[in-house]
């Protein structure tokens, strides 16, 4: 019997294997990967600074383990190179053609390279898996002050991070406040002045347009006329869907992997999900979405066709320097803000004309009206 192929071990690749585990046991699975294989959660990256968290502490799985808890076969180190869709094989950097009945699409997306000159372009860092926080957090020994590129949730959740392991801090953007797409106005000053309360100097309506390397310091140049000096540089300006294989095997891709309720492509042996899946028009690169895919392909791929639905999803952002929950409205909703404010937090209701909940964005002491709000909210796919 031919294996279903997943391609991938991330959050999204493992959690699948383990979903599809729980209803089939014995149909041959297969996963590949470029890295080593080890499990671990990927949110934790913005955060494990403070928690003194190295790499290896990260890891809850090597491979080895993973194969045995999960019945697979994993290959590490291994990169697939080419998917033949007539024949149902993939070519691998190894020299490998392995046929499969099945193929997942689980490869995540990459990091936005900015649009930078200088002579210390290449030296940026940016954190988008296991590999690349060993790397940055090795690179932080002996630095005092890092400069972040991006004020949205992941430049902010380092920006906290790095702040509570004793670090100095400066962010740089565009945007009017913080998480300008996802929060109101009035709901991004106060992550902005609750940030800036423990330290965070902000450089925002200015974009980065050099980067140069000065003796050991990194100067940043901002339009403007201004300019930051740091120790240290992390890119943090977001995330492009990894859709190079995708579009080499003629698959149909948009701003990611185009796939349909039930996580197909157009092809209809193959699907996708997680960072690089595009589910039904809807981008949603959080855990929440990320375990309903999961469960749902399960269920199709043991025999039990399944459509994905999302119900309302909250994301927890962290920055324990302002508590901050965001459930946004569709980017196609029409309605407005109403922003309440009190001394220590903001409640701010995304309302349709027709007075219904659309969404919400909570900060501070308004967090504890989470779990209440969202009662109220829509499903985001039902």
């Amino acid at each position: 019997m031919e294996p279903i192929i997943i391609i991938g071990t991330g959050l999204a690749g493992y959690n699948l294997a383990r979903e599809f585990r729980k209803l089939d046991q014995t149909t041959p699975l297969l996963l590949i990967t470029s890295s080593d294989g080890s499990f671990y959660s990927k949110p934790m990256l913005s955060n494990a600074l403070a928690k003194d968290k190295t790499a290896d502490g990260l890891i809850t799985s090597d491979a080895t383990k993973m194969a045995t808890d999960l019945n697979a076969e994993i290959m590490s180190f291994t990169r697939v190179q080419g998917i033949d869709t007539k024949s149902h094989c993939i070519n691998t950097s190894q020299g490998d053609t392995i046929h499969y009945q099945k193929l997942v699409l689980a490869m995540g997306a990459e990091p936005i390279q900015p649009p930078l000159s200088g002579d210390g372009v290449e030296l940026i860092y940016t954190v988008n898996d296991l590999h690349d926080y060993r790397e940055f957090r090795d690179a932080l020994n002996g630095v005092r002050h890092v400069a972040i590129i991006g004020p949205g949730l992941i430049g902010c959740e380092f920006a906290n991070d790095l702040l509570s392991a004793g670090y100095e801090v400066s962010v740089i953007g565009p945007d009017v406040t913080p998480l300008g797409r996802l929060l109101p106005p009035a709901a991004g000053e106060m992550m902005q002045e609750s940030l800036a309360a423990a330290g965070v100097r902000w450089h925002l309506q200015r974009n980065c347009y050099e980067v140069n390397k000065v003796g050991p310091k990194f100067i940043l140049k901002l339009d403007q006329g201004e300019a930051v000096e740091a120790d240290l540089v992390l890119s943090a300006i977001g995330l492009r869907p990894d859709l190079g294989l995708a579009r080499s095997a003629g698959l149909k891709t948009n701003l990611g992997i185009v796939v349909d309720r039930y996580l197909a492509t157009s092809d209809a042996d193959i699907y996708a999900l997680g960072d690089c899946a595009e589910v039904d028009g809807r981008m949603l690169p959080f855990i929440m979405p990320l375990m309903q895919c999961t469960r749902a392909l399960a269920r199709t791929l043991a025999g039990e066709t399944t459509a994905v639905n999302y119900p309302a999803m909250p994301v927890v952002v962290k920055t324990p320097a302002c508590p901050c929950v965001i459930a946004p409205p569709a980017p196609t909703s029409e309605g407005e803000w109403q922003v309440e404010q009190t001394g220590d937090g903001v409640k701010a209701l995304y309302i349709s004309k027709a007075g219904d909940l659309l969404g919400f964005a909570l900060l501070g002491t308004a967090v504890a009206q989470k779990q209440a709000l969202t009662k109220g909210l829509p499903a985001v796919m039902a």
